[in-house]
């Protein structure tokens, strides 16, 4: 070894122990990667959607972790930076308060995204509506931010540091199961009892419905689709159908279908949907002419 050292300048040295470590860095960050994306794509088939996001967040962080670990190496092997770490070491109170200053949003961002994986608030595959008019889809989660895919097929990214202090209306959470309301008035001279019969028929022959009553409310009879009045407006009876679906997507498609079939049923039983009138009043002045 000696010998080596001899021949070979100690610079040099350095240079391939550097190249080495780095190589090695790489290879265990690309080995990490492949065994999480294999771990993945088995959750996605097995277990669902909360061990991907854990999956996800983890492959990040342990990346992030790898190539920090191999960069030190690196750095500490080179006589001149280790010295100048030593220094460090010796005022790492000083440096942590430094680096907290200089990175205070990013390890809030980070500290923000373990605490939303830990405690699971929401989810990829989670549709989020936040008190910012904004909703969508959760389509990623890293260490700085979460990935959200509107309607419209964008995506919006909000730090994690920031989601994590919203108010947030999460429509998987716990149970996908969802309620839609189909509102409709009609007028105080169409029957209230026809209309009932027509807004339940409607909605049990949607293929979106399901049954969302519970095992005492089959038992006590209450009806499968429960329609009643909820308000009297200036010239409609207000009425209300609840008519459950299995997630968020499928009651939408529910509702938009509901109040056209409803309608052309109205249509069709003579059930008047109003609609405000107005009447115009023509005066005359002394010279008989409209105004």
């Amino acid at each position: 070894m000696d010998a080596i050292k001899d021949l070979i300048p100690e610079q040099y040295l350095i240079l391939v122990s550097i190249g080495i470590i780095l190589f090695l860095t790489i290879l265990a960050a690309a080995v990490s990667a492949r065994l999480f994306r294999r771990a993945i794509k088995i959750s996605e088939k097995e277990e669902g959607l909360s061990d991907l996001t854990n999956l996800k967040f983890l492959k990040r962080g342990v990346t992030v972790l790898i190539y920090l670990v191999g960069i030190g190496f690196s750095i500490y092997i080179v006589p001149e930076f280790r010295v100048v770490a030593k220094g460090m070491f010796a005022s790492a109170g000083l440096l942590a308060i430094a680096i907290g200053f200089a990175a205070q949003q990013a390890l809030a961002n980070i500290v923000s995204g373990i605490f939303i994986v830990i405690f699971k608030p929401y989810k990829i595959g989670d549709r989020l509506s936040l008190q910012t008019t904004l909703n969508g889809v959760v389509e990623d989660i890293n260490l700085r931010h979460t990935v959200i895919r509107n309607f419209e097929n964008k995506r919006i990214i909000i730090p994690n540091s920031v989601i994590s202090n919203e108010v947030l209306i999460n429509s998987n959470y716990g149970d996908d199961k969802i309620i839609k309301w189909i509102d409709l008035g009609i007028s105080y001279d169409s029957d209230i009892d026809l209309a009932r019969k027509i807004m339940q028929e409607e909605v049990e022959a949607h293929p979106n419905f399901i049954d969302g009553r519970n095992a005492e409310q089959k038992e006590a009879g209450e009806p499968l689709v429960p329609v009643r009045v909820i308000s009297f407006g200036d010239s409609s009876v207000n009425l209300r159908a609840w008519a459950w679906a299995e997630d968020p997507p499928k009651a939408f498609v529910l509702g938009t279908d509901l109040n056209e079939s409803i309608k052309k049923r109205f249509d069709k039983e003579g059930i008047e949907i109003p609609f405000p009138y107005r009447t115009l009043v023509y005066k005359e002045n002394k010279n008989n002419k409209k105004i």
